[in-house]
């Protein structure tokens, strides 16, 4: 497909089968699932590369799948080598990374293509990043797959494509900056990553395994510690507006915070419903149906006022006893308030939670000055969230400037 472009002076527009390797097999699709079938894996050996392991821009290596030697002897022309491009065929289509690297002896998938470029040619990162990023070429890549059952992808369409080739040199210095860029962008979401483990950590030190109860703290039903639990009604779409306050919805519940990506509004009628959804300070607001179920957040101050939607639930504590921001921590773990989730939606054929069971969790209650004092370290962690959230979203809007200036030649 040719899209109408002018290349920048000096740039070409040529085709993904004119930059890659002349010799036959450059660009290869993995074996078909006659080839290799799953009882052939194996736990060690040869690693196979999926559709999981292909990233944007990265090769993730958290999930590995192997095949015995003997295996990879059948199968050795799908082998990657460093430098080689990995091209998702299915699923989301064109996802692209480069083989890095010191990566242990690989083959391909049936859902991969991989594609060797011509060295004198093309700079793998930049090919990389045009394939993930550019919008001339994820407009081809759509088109190509547009109106299928399943969105699928073959060597054929994926030689077809057009990307935006500068000379050699200038290829290298793009790639690097944008790989500088988004390194920059990858620190800082890991140390938000490394911010929540320190509040594990954080209320390991204090309470210990919520599991085990090392401590010996004493636990009670929830509902001993409720002064209030309601959830939203049915009737608030009619009232959303383009401003007025803050409707909380499931998907805006995460664990222990409230999210902010599309927010919503309404404007709030004057009746019973409206006072009863209407969220205080020291609520902890539960998602109890749907997908999102067991997602909790306290209630943070500059959303006080808000309402909520009949997914989201508002526990409102008794705050003398029990703090909004140690419960819905405890309510967050795994091995806390996560296990009786679970257990309380097991066997149901649409998952829920009722108040009843709300009421039955068992919440350990330690003493209330330790309690405060594990919220105020809390607090500490979320406004160091505060300054790294703002800061990925500075990076975040200068790399998304630094793409479509590379895209244009202008970088």
């Amino acid at each position: 497909m040719m899209l109408s472009y002018e290349p920048p002076a000096g740039w070409r527009f040529p085709t993904v089968e004119e930059i890659a390797r002349p010799e036959k097999g450059s660009i290869r699709i993995g074996p078909f699932g006659s080839a290799l079938k799953k009882h052939e894996y194996s736990d060690a050996g040869v690693r196979v590369l999926g559709i999981e392991d292909v990233l944007p821009n990265r090769l993730a290596s958290d999930r590995r799948k192997f095949i015995p030697e003997l295996k990879f002897r059948e199968l050795s022309q799908y082998s990657v080598t460093t430098g080689d491009i990995l091209v998702t065929n299915m699923g989301t289509v064109g996802r692209t990374c480069v083989v890095p690297a010191g990566l242990e002896q690989s083959i391909i998938s049936s859902h991969l293509i991989k594609v060797s470029l011509e060295p004198s040619v093309a700079w793998p990162s930049y090919v990389s990043w045009m394939l993930n990023c550019c919008p001339l070429v994820v407009a081809q890549i759509e088109a190509n797959c547009h109106g299928a059952i399943m969105a699928g992808f073959n060597t054929a369409l994926l030689k077809q494509l057009r990307i935006p080739l500068p000379p050699l040199l200038e290829q290298r210095r793009i790639a690097e900056v944008l790989d500088r860029a988004e390194a920059l962008r990858a620190m800082r979401r890991a140390a938000l990553a490394q911010l929540d483990t320190l509040t594990q950590s954080i209320f390991l030190d204090m309470f210990g395994d919520a599991a085990t109860n090392p401590t010996g703290v004493g636990t009670k039903p929830l509902g001993d510690h409720l002064l209030f639990i309601t959830s939203g009604g049915r009737g608030w779409a009619r009232f959303y507006a383009a401003h007025g306050s803050r409707f909380i919805r499931s998907l805006d519940v995460r664990m222990n915070q409230i999210g902010s990506d599309e927010i919503a509004f309404v404007a709030a009628p004057d009746n019973a419903e409206a006072h009863r959804t209407r969220v205080r300070a020291g609520d902890v607001l539960l998602t109890i149906t749907g997908s999102r179920i067991g997602r909790v957040a306290p209630v943070p101050e500059e959303l006080v006022g808000s309402y909520i939607s009949q997914h989201v639930a508002i526990l409102r504590l008794d705050t003398r006893r029990l703090k909004p921001e140690f419960l819905s921590f405890f309510l967050s773990l795994d091995r806390g308030g996560q296990r009786q989730i679970a257990k309380a939606q097991y066997g149901q054929t649409k998952p829920g939670l009722n108040f009843e069971q709300i009421r039955r969790f068992q919440v350990p209650v330690p003493p209330v000055p330790q309690q405060g004092r594990f919220a105020q370290r809390v607090d500490t962690v979320e406004k160091l969230k505060v300054v790294h959230r703002a800061s990925l979203a500075e990076l975040d809007a200068l790399f998304t400037s630094l793409q479509h200036r590379a895209f244009r030649g202008e970088l």
